[in-house]
Parts: C-alpha cells; structure tokens; sequence
C-alpha cells in the first residue's frame, strides 16, 4: 500500500512538472514600469502562461540593441511583450541633484525621435527572428511636473512607435491610453511617471489580455 502511494505521489509531482513545462512562455522587456507590473501579469496568468521579466531594467533602445540577445536567451518564447521610451526621451544632466540626473530644462535628450526610430526598427527586426508572437507596448503618461520628461512627449514618441510596429506587423497594447485615464491617485506622487500598487494592477491586466489574446486562449 505504501509502495502504490509512493508511486502515485512521484506520478502526481511528474505531471505536474510536465505540465509546468508545456506552458507557453512569455517575456516582458522594458523598464520600471514593466517591473513594476510584471508580477500582476503573473499572477493573473498563473498556470496557464509562463511569465518572466528579463533581468533588470531595460532603459532606451541604445541598451536594448546592446542586451537584446542577452535578454532573449537560447529557449524559445511564444509571446513577447516589450517597450521601451520614458528613458530615450527623457533629458539628463551631469549637474542635476534630482534622482536620475533629470532635468529638462538644462538637460540633454537620450534619444532622439530619429534615432529612437532607427533603434526601434532594428529591435523589431530582430525580435521578428525569434517567431514570437509580438505585442509592443505605447510607453505610459507623461505626467505635468516630470523633472526630465516633457508633456506631450510621450505622445510623439508613440507615434514613431506606431509607424515602426506597423511597418513590422506588430501588435501594439496602448497602455498610453490606458494611463492617460488613471486618476491622480494610481501615480506615485506629483510629476511621478511611476505607479502605485493598483495602477501597476490594472496594467499588468491590460498586459496578461494581450498575452492570452495573442496565445489565443
């Protein structure tokens, strides 16, 4: 009796980490916002997606043409679900004392519009190889009062975004949109481009529709 139990307990753990296995995979690159809702995609598709978010922060598209294959590593992935943006058009200064070196008005831009299209295109391309299926993500609000970020920037950065996606036959999650709707209170603080525990929620659910949409579940 004892032996057949046994049997049935290694029978249950083997299923269980076969199936674990045969779960499609997704990856979420990008920056602290990603971060910051990854683990609410993970939650909401637990047990039917594999979600991981690449290790650390994605920055701009100039770190993401350097870490991209690092990032995507040798095993395959079903979904990938990526952006980038608040870094590229966010302007630094060497003198600034406001964290990350922000500062718009003495500052410099990361990345320019023309360049960030360059870049995006390159990384479209190569994301293309992987046979993934492709969801980009429309970087989030710009809020009034940001240190290093213009309003209004974000807007045209996306439509750069757009052009690009559309150029590749990528989908495009407009989490622009989406949080261009959240009151004041879902942002961390005044001129904060970050978000509290339930604005994170609410794009990290718009992120896990996208991704059981694309696996077609």
């Amino acid at each position: 009796m004892k032996k057949q139990c046994l049997s049935f307990l290694l029978l249950v753990a083997l299923t269980t980490s076969l199936r674990a296995r045969d779960l499609p995979r997704a990856l979420i690159i990008g920056d602290s916002i990603s971060i910051g809702y990854t683990p609410h995609v993970v939650a909401a598709l637990k047990g039917k997606v594999e979600v991981i978010h690449h290790k650390g922060n994605a920055q701009h598209t100039g770190t993401g043409l350097k870490m991209l294959d690092r990032w995507i590593g040798e095993r395959p992935w079903d979904v990938i679900h990526f952006n980038w943006g608040l870094w590229d058009l966010c302007y630094r200064h060497p003198e600034s004392k406001v964290q990350g070196r922000r500062d718009k008005v003495r500052g410099t831009l990361t990345i320019s519009l023309e360049q960030y299209e360059k870049n995006l295109d390159q990384l479209a391309s190569r994301l293309k190889k992987t046979r993934a299926r492709l969801i980009w993500a429309h970087t989030t609000t710009v809020p009034k009062g940001e240190a290093g970020r213009k309003v209004g920037d974000d807007d045209k950065y996306n439509e750069v975004a757009a052009r690009v996606m559309k150029k590749h036959g990528v989908e495009i999650n407009d989490l622009n949109a989406l949080s261009d709707s959240f009151p004041s209170g879902l942002f961390t603080a005044a001129g904060n481009v970050h978000f509290k525990a339930e604005g994170s929620k609410r794009l990290g659910q718009a992120v896990a529709g996208k991704i059981t949409a694309a696996l077609g579940q």
